[in-house]
């Protein structure tokens, strides 16, 4: 009989997590993990919650050897305790690829892209979801709710499902139909809203707290991060522990640039890579660009702001929750922060399909069209390595794109 468990090696399965509690980056007070957990509740601070483990006892890169090609193959640096109540659709471990046809462009820049496309449910979500759902069905969770732009929705439905968990999901009533369909199709239960996922997020934590349901709101809760992180361990891994100059992130919620920088914090404790980091540059829509203008001015949180309507679904977050955090990678890393129209994405998305073969979301089309911008300006130069992060498949967009 194949075990449930097929994705992992009985090496794995053997293999505990190190996790020890959660902190608060902001205050640092301490919250025991074992229970559900969802910000932190020290007077006014609200944080996210971030999940530690015990990166003493220095584990060698040789425990990778060997296993399976998915995120769990960090498990020791994953918080779910128990293996059996990891819920996997085999996510994580996506290609990086070089830029090929349309590298003349950049010239003697060399770049390449970390395609997500290939995941469950087809968007790096897969991740996050994975992590959060596995983490609610060790704490007993029965029901489990969030609002989205599109793609996080799809994937809390179909690991809800994976889980045998109730998934509500909140989607404002633009989005395209086929996202609707697929979390139908998926048995969550469905609410559509007229507005933006703020407005989705505010019903969503009413009904929550009104019914009881677990909230899995971006950053609202530790796990998605931790999900999310293993896109860093792998860009190590794939780059041979020697991590690009640069790397461009389309920003929304900002949960996958934050879980990056996470990931490079563990491995040069656990001393798998040194202290050289990448800038790190979120890219977001004209339409939702708050982390920009903050970024910019020089303000440690950003302002509401939403233009309304974007192709990039993902990219319409008018003010990310971890906003201060955020902004805290950008600058620690030297980075920067730029913001792509509508048109930019749909011009960049064709060029990237075109010449790449890649037909890649809008929201990944838009780091081509600005690297081409920091290109121009100078702030990227010859001789660095570039590494775009497209978050999902294109042809969940097409809605969009007509």
């Amino acid at each position: 009989m194949i075990s449930a468990h097929t994705l992992l090696s009985p090496f794995d399965l053997e293999s505990k997590s190190l996790l020890t509690h959660l902190r608060c980056p902001e205050c640092g007070k301490i919250y025991d993990a074992s229970v559900v957990q969802t910000v932190c509740n020290n007077g006014e601070c609200d944080s996210s919650l971030f999940a530690e483990y015990n990166l003493d006892d220095a584990l060698s890169k040789d425990i990778l050897i060997g296993r399976p090609a998915n995120m769990w193959r960090y498990r020791e640096f994953m918080p779910v305790t128990e293996p059996e109540n990891i819920v996997t659709l085999g996510e994580g471990f996506t290609p990086i690829l070089p830029l090929q046809n349309l590298q003349a462009i950049a010239g003697d820049i060399q770049v390449y892209w970390k395609d997500e496309s290939g995941n469950p449910t087809g968007s790096f979500k897969a991740r996050g979801i994975s992590a959060a759902v596995s983490k609610a069905k060790e704490l007993g969770i029965d029901t489990i709710v969030t609002p989205t732009a599109g793609n996080a929705g799809g994937a809390l439905a179909a690991y809800a499902a994976r889980a045998d968990i109730k998934a509500v999901v909140y989607m404002p009533a633009l989005t395209p139909k086929l996202f609707k369909d697929e979390c139908r199709l998926y048995g969550a239960q469905l609410i559509e809203v007229d507005g933006s996922i703020s407005d989705c997020g505010k019903l969503a934590h009413a009904d929550a707290v009104k019914n009881g349901w677990f909230e899995v709101s971006t950053l609202k809760e530790p796990y998605r991060l931790e999900g999310k992180k293993t896109m860093g361990y792998e860009i190590a891994e794939q780059f041979n522990w020697q991590l690009p100059d640069v790397i461009l992130y389309p920003t929304g919620g900002g949960t996958g640039l934050l879980g990056i920088w996470k990931a490079f914090d563990e491995m040069e404790c656990l001393g798998w890579i040194d202290n050289h980091r990448p800038k790190m540059v979120a890219v977001q829509s004209d339409s939702c660009n708050g982390i920009v203008k903050a970024f910019h001015t020089e303000l440690n949180v950003s302002e509401f702001t939403d233009g309304g309507f974007t192709i990039a679904n993902g990219l319409r977050v008018p003010k990310p929750y971890a906003d201060k955090l955020i902004l805290k990678v950008l600058r620690k890393s030297h980075g920067n922060a730029i913001s792509v129209s509508d048109a930019d994405m749909a011009i960049a998305l064709k060029e990237i399909a075109c010449h790449e073969g890649m037909l890649i979301a809008p929201e990944g089309a838009a780091l081509w069209h600005a690297f081409k911008q920091l290109k121009s300006t100078g702030w990227l130069h010859n001789g660095q390595t570039v590494l775009l992060l497209n978050t999902g498949s294109g042809y969940k967009y097409l809605e969009n794109l007509s």
